[in-house]
């Protein structure tokens, strides 16, 4: 290989005339006022006719949409208060039809075992006088019986002590003192 050679390329861009960036340069102002003016009245248009109209559509759509939105929630909030207050009502007058009920019935077992009360007392009342003469006529056939037992041990008792036998008439007598003293 013979000598290193030198090489001197470059990236750069010959300029040709005034050096800076062409936005900058002085000579361009007219050009890019010009179009910068049609490009701002271009814009302006589009806005005017297309999206501003298309906006105000949106946004009176949506006032539209609330607003009926709003006056439905407010016919809902006013159904919602009717409801409520026909379902109050009618809960009073379940209460009180309740409790009519519960004081009828209260007033009805109250009676029903008022009378019970009274057909087991009348029963009880004629039980006890069906066995206070029972009662009686029992004490009455054991007094009589005891009364014949007395009479009969009092002779026994006489006969075995004195070896003497007692009529039935004065073994009565005989008991019949001693019961009376």
């Amino acid at each position: 290989m013979a000598a290193a050679e030198t090489t001197t390329a470059g990236t750069e861009v010959p300029s040709e005339g005034g050096a800076g960036f062409p936005p900058f340069r002085s000579e361009t102002y007219p050009a890019q006022l010009f179009w910068l003016a049609v490009t701002f009245t271009f814009l302006f248009v589009v806005l005017w006719r297309v999206a501003t109209p298309r906006i105000a559509g949106v946004i009176a759509a949506r006032k539209g949409r609330i607003s009926g939105d709003i006056g439905e929630a407010e016919q809902h909030r006013r159904d919602a208060e009717a409801a409520l207050a026909s379902y109050n009502s009618a809960l009073t007058v379940a209460r009180d039809s309740a409790r009519g009920l519960g004081e009828n019935n209260r007033k009805r077992i109250a009676a029903e075992a008022e009378r019970a009360k009274a057909e087991a007392d009348a029963l009880a009342r004629e039980a006890a006088g069906v066995a206070e003469a029972r009662i009686s006529t029992v004490r009455v056939e054991a007094k009589d019986k005891l009364t014949k037992a007395a009479e009969e041990v009092a002779a026994a008792i006489v006969a075995r002590l004195t070896g003497d036998t007692v009529s039935a008439d004065e073994a009565a007598a005989a008991v019949r003192s001693a019961a009376g003293s």
